[in-house]
């Protein structure tokens, strides 16, 4: 009984907490359903790169100097190391900017020393939103490429799409680091088709040519930054690159096994069809292969083939996950797709001109959908749990959604304008912009021998109880095998344990009053919770306390 004295008395000063509603950093946290691991954000508006638990304690800064922000991306690498993005906060004069512009990639060691730069910004070209290491180690880019008014019309243009009176279309460059060397590129130039002007370049029957990208779609009124290509990714297995191209509400697929000349023309690599894209999906009017009704995509970002840390037994191993932000006027949502793949022809099939498949595999929604609209940023991760992590960008929104539609994880980044508020703080939308989120598995190799422990918190006066009322006290030892779910709980909690393990289960509650014994064997026992009240409980095996538990009636 003295022990759960000294507990009660813990709890009624901090019990103000348990009812309280955080505002910013960690909302809840279900750690029996939820994947457990490290958590990546570069948010916008201020330099640093931070990694944090599934407590929303911090455990590793990547800093960097006052004056520059994210341009927009970071990766940890299996050795430790971090590739990120970054540009100086100031643009004004810059000769080519749009919202996403980057400027400069780093390479820096778990100690934040620099190891490599590369630069790309000035009156030719840019880089923009997003990067992509490969298995080589090389770095694939997205980057803005200038072209005059009269290069424009001279492909094929529509002058009255020229109102900035000049036009960024996108390239992919492939960067060796630490040399610097570009040893592979692939231009958007390069694939145009346009039934404009026959007297042009690249004339054509646009509808004949899904393979290319027609030069006067626009859906920008004729702005400079007419694709605004937003993500990149690759797939290992078959040597192909995706884009995000979210002004033609549709992804792109391009074939990486070309040689840089093969890229710039239409016959080589696997798929034979040299740098024409392979697959396209997401808006078949782009490419006159279908009406309005058609679309599937709207202002995507985020598309990703579902690899990272998945086994091919996975329900969607090499699916593409996109968060499609615009699909509802007041509401965003994930979807995964399942292109089908032919891989003796190297080829995509399509449909009545149209590239298959006619809808999604699968639609994620938050519970509540207006919650996480987000008109720009924001990405989906899918898990090895089988749960999408996803971030609502423009609202700094982060959680974890099981395939059945429970949150068991919510976390917001505690920034305003890129400082840190306080717990209770509401933050407005687009004030703490965040890019991306990305969850790195407890066993990554990156963290082999790190120091993970607790930095503290982003937010200031932060909650530090919630969490460490979800998670165990101690242990639970191996031969009992005891699982308890979900916690936190509401009408029912699911108890199981080993075959042949014979135990005394027992829970209190904060004066330490009995609220339920049971002589276990082994297998499975619902409790019924309904009639409990709202709290923290705690759970005892044999006499050991090893488990809180918080029940929170909806």
């Amino acid at each position: 009984m003295i022990q759960y004295l000294r507990i009660l008395i813990f709890f009624l000063v901090n019990l103000s907490m348990l009812g309280a509603q955080n505002t910013v950093g960690l909302l809840s946290y279900h750690p029996a359903r939820a994947f457990n691991g490290y958590n990546l954000i570069y948010p916008h508006s201020q330099p640093n790169v931070y990694l944090f638990d599934n407590c929303g304690e911090i455990v590793h800064v990547w800093t960097d100097t006052v004056g520059y922000v994210p341009g927009n991306t970071a990766y940890l690498l299996p050795d430790g190391n971090l590739v990120k993005t970054k540009r100086p906060a100031a643009v004004a004069g810059n000769p080519i900017w749009a919202g996403g512009g980057g400027a400069i990639i780093e390479i820096r060691d778990w100690d934040n020393n620099l190891l490599w730069q590369f630069e790309q910004n000035d009156a030719v070209a840019r880089l923009h939103h997003d990067i992509e290491v490969l298995p080589s180690g090389n770095i694939l880019a997205i980057m803005w490429e200038a072209k005059t008014v009269q290069e424009c019309i001279d492909a094929g243009r529509d002058s009255s799409l020229l109102t900035d009176e000049v036009l960024w279309p996108d390239a992919i460059i492939e960067i060796e680091p630490y040399t610097g060397n570009i040893v592979w590129k692939w231009h958007v130039w390069d694939h145009l088709v346009q039934d404009f002007d026959a007297t042009k370049a690249n004339y054509g029957v646009v509808a004949d040519h899904p393979e290319l990208i027609d030069f006067n779609y626009d859906t920008t009124n004729g702005d400079a930054d007419w694709l605004h290509s937003n993500a990149l990714d690759y797939h290992p297995g078959n040597d192909m690159i995706m884009m995000s191209v979210p002004t033609f509400s549709e992804l792109w697929v391009i074939d990486h096994s070309t040689t840089t000349a093969q890229a710039a023309g239409h016959v080589g690599g696997f798929g034979g069809r040299g740098g024409d894209l392979l697959f396209r999906w997401g808006n078949p009017a782009a490419y006159r292969a279908g009406t309005a009704a058609d679309q599937k995509l709207f202002y995507q970002h985020d598309t990703n083939w579902a690899l990272d840390f998945l086994d091919f037994t996975h329900p969607h191993y090499g699916k593409i996950a996109v968060f499609n932000n615009r699909v509802g006027a007041d509401y965003s949502a994930a979807n995964l797709i399942n292109p089908p793949f032919d891989m003796y022809t190297w080829s995509f099939p399509m449909q009545n001109g149209a590239f298959l498949p006619a809808d999604y595999d699968l639609t994620i929604n938050h519970p509540d959908p207006q919650r996480i609209y987000s008109t720009g940023l924001s990405s989906i991760q899918v898990l090895p749990n089988g749960n999408f992590l996803i971030c609502a960008g423009r609202w700094g929104y982060s959680f974890e959604i099981t395939p059945d539609g429970d949150i068991v994880w919510e976390y917001i980044t505690p920034l305003s304008s890129g400082m840190p508020v306080e717990q209770g703080q509401t933050i407005n939308i687009a004030q703490n912009n965040t890019f991306r989120v990305f969850r790195y598995p407890a066993g990554y190799p990156a963290f082999s021998g790190k120091d993970l422990s607790s930095k503290g918190w982003i937010e200031l006066n932060p909650d530090t109880t919630l969490c460490a009322l979800l998670l165990p006290v101690n242990t639970v030892p191996d031969r009992y095998g005891l699982k308890l779910y979900p916690n936190p709980a509401d009408e029912r909690v699911t108890i199981e344990w080993k075959e042949g393990v014979q135990v005394t289960i027992e829970i209190f509650n904060l004066l330490g009053h009995k609220k339920a014994t049971m002589q276990l064997d082994s297998g499975r026992k619902y409790l019924d919770t309904r009639t409990w009240e709202k709290g923290v409980y705690f759970v005892q095996i044999n006499g050991v306390e090893i488990q809180r538990l918080l029940i929170q009636h909806e």
